[in-house]
């Protein structure tokens, strides 16, 4: 029988189709590239794809003019003039490399952590946190920090995977999807189709977000929330469960520590610690024979309360116990929280019972025989068709990772993690805490001209692992993992340039980033930001940032605070890496990963950044960037990918791996194994085995597929942590009852913020400003057809947003007289911007809110100066200070969660005034700055006619 044609969805265009994967967005979509005479001509979605199916968005579809956009960098670039100047001269990439390579030499020579190393929104991590190790510096980390860092910790640290790269809905199966804080651009072709498999089903979708556009406008039921109280609307829903005893009581004695013994010992420096025996395995009271014994003891049928003596004389109770008395307290009730959440208490009420509804009502069977880590056989996958997903909107507020931790909970609570209908894990997640390292970057790990002994970031056990010195000052320029924000996994990016502003901890002498727009939206206190950037020491008359190199293929605000600009190029024209080892694009059935390779070969003299940095590790003679004389491990990019192994069979990707390209996950380096990928439309896919696909954490088909695949050496099982002990720990060196102890100034807001069952408090930011004097929220998101600050520039993109008004709420619009198209005073306790007001009623009605990153500095991007985005558009940024306010004790901290170093972008409190227009111009309005010359282009750029001639 042979398969039906396609019908073709448009006429050819071109002479050559080229199969890759786009980056106008984090989806990492299969897109196919039109290609006619050298030039590209159009972009469509790979039908074949297994993240897409063919489905693209605005944004893929526009990636035509991301190539072809005028703010394209041409050529390496030193500045001439003042910083701000945009003075640059053209110089080679010789002369480029040389200089750089001459600032981090004598950076790495006199003391490696002089340089501070930071990178955007790339996608080849893996490569640059290697190469940062390799270097010395302490100072690495990547955008995590200021975007999804809550997310990912606290996913990883109770279920051992997460939202967004780490899982996903079961799309085909769920029978009701709650979707928490999620923007529209976020995971967006995955997104529009799993929920378009709901509405055809019939499945139920609930949307909980200030802000209804977007996902949120197509929900069934929308929740409009108040920012910052997700978490307490999660607790409050657990709080009905629990006194409807409507919890999986099998699942969590299963597979979660809710039956693990804490012990109950007040004033010592194991109070609130799990009760292990002499192997360090956590122990439960065995309810038959009525001993105590090791988790997961074979037959044994473990309590979920009930306090018991321990061997030693000391008292314990099952971790659920605690739990069960904490949630079922009457602060949780629906009726308590209703005002602070904003959430009438019904529909708090429905929620739970919808939720209960259907996870045990209509329970889902997959008659598929699997065996359990412990050897038990089961002849079928029960399902919770019950599932949820979260984003930015959870993860970007100081109690954003308690939040998350709550909702992770929830899940477990009604036995929703990886099963049929709920959330399921992709791979290479999930993966036990033990299986993530600690972070490294202590004196002691690192030295003049040494790799560190270890990667940058990971995740602390306890105080022991903190990055701090004898007297607990902290080891890297942004104070991640020390007391500021201890288990700050992606680092904190947006503290870099402020720390190293003032000197605190230390001075640096080089401050290099890749993709990371920090003198515009990528800033809290963008224009005090710029101001750091430009500002010298008296003394001296030097810049207190000495030397900043940055790398981009954009004429970004950034750029014009440079003094040595490498140009990176376009997406279509260098080589990717979509890793297992980074952020992969597997599915819940499926391990995958992908490739960018050059479609077209760069016409300006730019090069990848990746292949850039690999020749500055070989010049700088790095260890596994050289070899023992000097000369370069790897000649580009493509040929690390190739041959680079992080371990013995284990590289870059994981597919047509092997002499013969026959192996996948462990296997030899390949030297066809690109060409591979590309004749494969650019990606790589292993099914994994029915019997493996459910119940990952706990399914020994999986773990044994895993070792196969080369995720772990020996099987890594996950046990969910919903009482976490590493968060105990800090408590009790907070009591000053555990070494190192933390110090006095951190106290307080380690026992308000490290609550090892999940909490709510009230956002940091929110909690120290006057409510009454700031009495609105005011946040912001992105739209679907932009994606960071580069989509704004793009022709055909900025035909949907050219400007960002303000959304104010329809009843403050009325209290105040304000109409579409009014100007307004917003104010902060920081700053205050004057904007453009558009009246909206799908928000929640103390909520105002805008898109992100539209607003762009006059001048830049090779707009034109008085371009809509300069002259209407406008940054939130500019009321939001990277530090909160001072505390009692003079001691101003990062404006972030305390627990993970998150920024906390949404913890904004303002208040606004109705303003004239006079200029209809939003400010602050900064100068022009002026940057390099752009490539000459038409005032009106149109499909074809730039590259068509």
């Amino acid at each position: 029988m042979k398969p039906r044609e396609r019908v073709a969805l448009s006429r050819p265009v071109a002479d050559e189709v080229r199969k890759t994967t786009c980056y106008m967005c984090a989806c990492r979509c299969g897109i196919n590239v039109h290609i006619k005479d050298g030039k590209i001509r159009y972009i469509e979605g790979n039908r074949d794809h297994p993240v897409n199916r063919g489905v693209l968005c605005a944004k893929g579809s526009a990636g035509i003019m991301q190539h072809y956009a005028p703010a394209r960098l041409r050529a390496p670039l030193k500045r001439v003039g003042p910083r701000g100047s945009g003075e640059f001269q053209e110089i080679s990439w010789e002369e480029a490399l040389s200089l750089a390579t001459e600032w981090l030499g004598k950076a790495r020579a006199d003391d490696p952590k002089k340089l501070a190393f930071f990178t955007g929104r790339d996608q080849s991590q893996s490569l640059t946190g290697f190469w940062a190790q390799q270097f010395g510096t302490p100072n690495y980390a990547a955008h995590g920090g200021f975007c999804s860092v809550n997310m990912a910790a606290a996913g990883i640290m109770t279920i051992g995977g997460a939202f967004w790269e780490f899982g996903a809905p079961d799309w085909e199966r769920t029978k009701l999807f709650v979707m928490f804080g999620v923007a529209e651009d976020h995971d967006s072709n995955p997104i529009k189709m799993g929920i378009a498999k709901l509405k055809k089903r019939g499945a139920r979708f609930v949307s909980v977000n200030p802000v209804r556009t977007g996902y949120s406008a197509v929900a069934d039921n929308w929740i409009g929330i108040r920012p910052g109280t997700d978490g307490l609307l999660i607790l409050s829903v657990v709080h009905e469960l629990l006194k409807a005893r409507r919890i999986d009581v099998d699942y969590l004695v299963r597979y979660s520590n809710a039956t693990w013994l804490v012990i109950d010992a007040p004033g010592t420096a194991d109070h609130g610690l799990f009760a292990r025996d002499g192997e360090g395995r956590a122990l439960v009271h065995e309810t038959v024979t009525e001993h105590i014994v090791p988790f997961g003891t074979k037959g044994a049928r473990a309590a979920l309360s009930g306090r018991v003596q321990l061997d030693d004389g000391r008292f314990a109770v099952p971790s659920f116990q605690l739990l069960a008395e904490k949630y079922l307290d009457e602060q949780y009730a629906p009726e308590v929280v209703a005002e602070e959440t904003g959430v009438a208490a019904e529909t708090i009420r429905g929620l739970a019972a919808e939720i209960a509804r259907v996870a045990f009502d209509e329970e889902i069977f997959i008659e598929q025989p699997w065996t359990d880590v412990n050897g038990r056989r089961h002849q079928h996958y029960v399902g919770r068709p019950v599932s949820f997903h979260a984003m930015r909107g959870l993860s970007a507020h100081s109690n954003g990772f308690q939040t998350a931790r709550a909702l992770h909970m929830l899940q477990v609570l009604i036995g929703a993690v990886d099963c049929p209908g709920g959330f399921r894990f992709e791979p290479p997640y999930p993966k036990p805490l033990s299986a993530h390292p600690t972070p490294h970057g202590r004196a002691e790990h690192f030295g003049s001209n040494k790799p560190l002994s270890g990667p940058h970031l990971g995740f602390p056990r306890g105080p022991e692992d903190l990055l701090v010195d004898d007297k607990g000052q902290p080891a890297r320029i942004d104070k991640a993992f020390s007391w500021d924000a201890p288990i700050a996994a992606h680092g904190m990016m947006h503290m870099v340039i402020a720390n190293a502003h003032a000197g605190d901890p230390y001075p640096i002498d080089v401050l290099f980033m890749y993709m990371a727009n920090m003198a515009w939206n990528s800033s809290m206190n963008t224009a005090g930001t710029i101001e750091m950037l430009e500002d010298k020491d008296e003394a001296t008359g030097e810049y207190r940032i000495p030397k900043i190199i940055y790398a981009d293929a954009y004429a970004s605000e950034m750029v014009a605070y440079a003094d040595l600009v490498l140009p990176d190029t376009t997406y279509l024209e260098r080589y990717d890496c979509i890793s297992l080892l980074d952020r992969p694009i597997s599915e819940p059935d499926a391990v995958q990963d992908a490739i960018r390779w050059p479609v077209l070969e760069p016409d300006r003299d730019v090069r990848g950044f990746q292949t850039v940095l690999l020749d500055l590790g070989a010049r700088l003679g790095l260890p596994g960037f050289a070899d023992s004389h000097g000369k370069a491990l790897y000649k580009d990019y493509a040929d690390y990918i190739v041959r680079h192994e992080r371990r013995p069979g284990i590289g870059p990707l994981a597919g047509f791996r092997g002499r013969d390209g026959d192996r996948a996950g462990r296997g030899a380096a390949n030297p066809d194994q690109l060409r591979r990928y590309i004749e494969n439309g650019s990606f790589f896919s292993a099914h994994i085995p029915m019997e493996a696909q459910f119940f990952k954490h706990a399914n020994q088909a999986y773990q044994d597929f895993a070792v196969r695949m080369g995720f772990f050496d020996t099987p890594q099982p996950v046990t969910f942590q919903l009482y976490q002990e590493t968060l105990q720990k800090f408590r009790l060196s907070a009591e000053g009852l555990r070494e190192p102890k933390a110090p006095e100034t951190h106290r307080r807001r380690i026992l308000e913020a490290f609550s090892p069952l999940p909490d709510w408090y009230r956002p940091l930011g929110e909690a120290l400003v006057e409510r009454e004097a700031y009495p609105y929220h005011a946040i912001t998101q992105r739209p679907a057809a932009m994606y960071h600050s580069w989509g704004a520039m793009n022709a055909w993109l900025r035909q949907i947003h050219t400007r960002n008004p303000l959304y104010v709420p329809g009843p403050i619009c009325d209290r105040l007289g304000l109409k579409d198209g009014d100007w307004a005073w917003v104010i902060s306790h920081h700053g205050r911007i004057k904007v453009e007001v558009a009246r909206m009623e799908a928000v929640n009605s103390s909520t105002m809110w805008t898109w992100n990153a539209v607003g762009k500095r006059s001048g830049t991007w090779a707009l034109d100066a008085d371009s809509p985005e300069a002259r209407k558009g406008f940054l939130m940024n500019h009321l939001i200070h990277e530090l909160l306010p001072p505390r009692e004790d003079g001691l101003r901290l990062s404006n972030s969660d305390p627990v993970t170093g998150q920024a906390a972008w949404y913890d904004l409190r303002v208040r606004i005034e109705k303003a004239e227009a006079g200029d209809a111009i939003s400010l602050p309005h900064l100068p022009a700055v002026a940057q390099p010359e752009p490539e000459p282009h038409p005032a009106q750029l149109r499909y074809g006619q730039e590259w068509a001639q």
